[in-house]
Formats: structure tokens, sequence, C-alpha cells
């Protein structure tokens, strides 16, 4: 983890409530797809986590929904602007276990950290299949990043207004030998139960410090209690205990 000043570089919207920003500063601790980092707001107690899109040798690029005060703040704020931040937070992914048919299933703004998952997936030489799930057409993004990586890539929206018309469930109907995943509870509740392989489930939760001290994002697996900052965001499948 690192704790750095970081100047905004990019920060424009991709639909009417997603927005994209790039922060140039150390990314020598984003180590592994699935990681966050944690941004300071100004005049507000707790930062904001916001899961790694993709980074360079200097600089991490995010992509967030504008949800409440903080979000609303960084949609506003203007190209060298700088900012407090936190890198290189929780554990991501791990790819060697993918097998050579991996399948990633992104919901919403669960979408963001598996796009620099599959750039490594596919690095590695493996056939990478996408599911990207929305309500409706008009929240879709990402599709063509995910598409010019040389991923196959399936959309489905809940009112059939772009591509499969349902949830993410409806396009797993596909060999594959590993599931990534990360999106809302009850969509990853729903890949749980769909799935035919063993997985890795990024959680997203309210959290206070983002680095393990607070315990405040703790929750219970099978293995113990695990804090979704720091053990997580992301956890393999056979852990996960679900409690209604």
């Amino acid at each position: 983890m690192k704790q750095g000043i970081y100047k905004i570089v990019e920060n424009y919207p991709l639909t009417d409530s997603v927005y994209r920003m790039r922060l140039e500063g150390d990314v020598a601790c984003i180590t592994a797809p699935g990681q966050f980092i944690n941004i300071k707001i100004e005049g507000m107690f707790l930062r904001r986590p916001i899961s790694v899109f993709d980074r360079d040798e200097h600089s991490v690029t995010i992509i967030y929904k504008v949800v409440g005060k903080g979000t609303e703040a960084m949609k506003d704020m203007a190209v060298g602007t700088e900012l407090d931040v936190l890198v290189g937070l929780g554990n991501g992914y791990d790819t060697s276990v993918s097998g050579d048919k991996p399948l990633l299933i992104g919901g919403g703004v669960g979408v963001p950290p598996l796009y620099m998952l599959a750039k490594k997936l596919i690095s590695e030489g493996k056939s990478v299949r996408v599911i990207l799930g929305f309500n409706t057409e008009k929240e879709v993004f990402c599709e063509k990043d995910f598409k010019d990586l040389g991923a196959e890539v399936a959309v489905t929206t809940v009112d059939g207004s772009y591509g499969v018309k349902g949830f993410v469930t409806n396009a797993m109907d596909v060999p594959y030998t590993h599931f990534y995943t990360c999106g809302p509870e009850p969509m990853l509740k729903a890949v749980y139960k769909a799935s035919t392989t063993s997985g890795q489930m990024s959680f997203e939760e309210r959290m206070g410090c983002g680095f393990g001290a607070c315990m405040g994002c703790s929750c219970k697996t099978l293995t113990g209690y695990k804090r979704i900052c720091k053990e997580g965001p992301v956890m393999r499948k056979e852990e996960i205990l679900w409690e209604d």
C-alpha cells in the first residue's frame, strides 16, 4: 500500500452516471487485477474506495458511478486537481488457476476491475469470454474496450434493449474452465448458483479505513472472518458463506 498525491489527467462521462478518471502518480503498488484505490474527498470523513480499471507505468485509471456526495464531487473535479490517494489496496484475482477458457462476468460498476484481468489473461495466452450485465442499453459501457483486447464479449440487459435479454446468468451457457466475477451481491449469488466450475468473486462493501485496521468490513466465511478490504475483495467460490 502507498499513500500519495495524484493528479487528475482525465475525467469524463461514459454514460449519464458513469465516469472515467485517470490519475497520474506512483502506481508500483498496484500489482494485480482486482485491487482498488481509496480517494480522500475534501470535507468528507471517509475515503471513497474505487476499483482499478487499468494502469500503466505512470497512471491509474478508474471508472466510477455517481451514487452519493463523494462521487458527485468527483465528477466535477477538473483536470489538474490533486488528490490524496491510497493505492495498491486489497488482494486481486489469481490467474494461475484460470485454465485455458476463463469466463469473466461483470454487472454494472462491477465491470471495471475485469478489464485489467482480461488484459492479463489474454497476455498469458488464454481464450477469454466476457459477459457484461446492465439494466438497459443507455447504461452500457466498456464493451468496445474488452473487444479491442481480443475478448469475446456478450452484453445482457434486463429490459432487452441491447444484447441478450435478461441477467448475466442468461449468457453463461458456454464452456469455461474457471469464472471471475464482480458486481452487486444478488448477481454474485445468482452466478454462484449457476456456475459449473470453481471461481473467484469480488465483493463490494462499505469500508472505513480501506486497509484492514478498523475491521468495519469483516464478513464471515467458511474459513473464518475476513476483511473485504484486506483479505478481499476477491474471494474463492469455495470459501463463501452466504447469509440471508
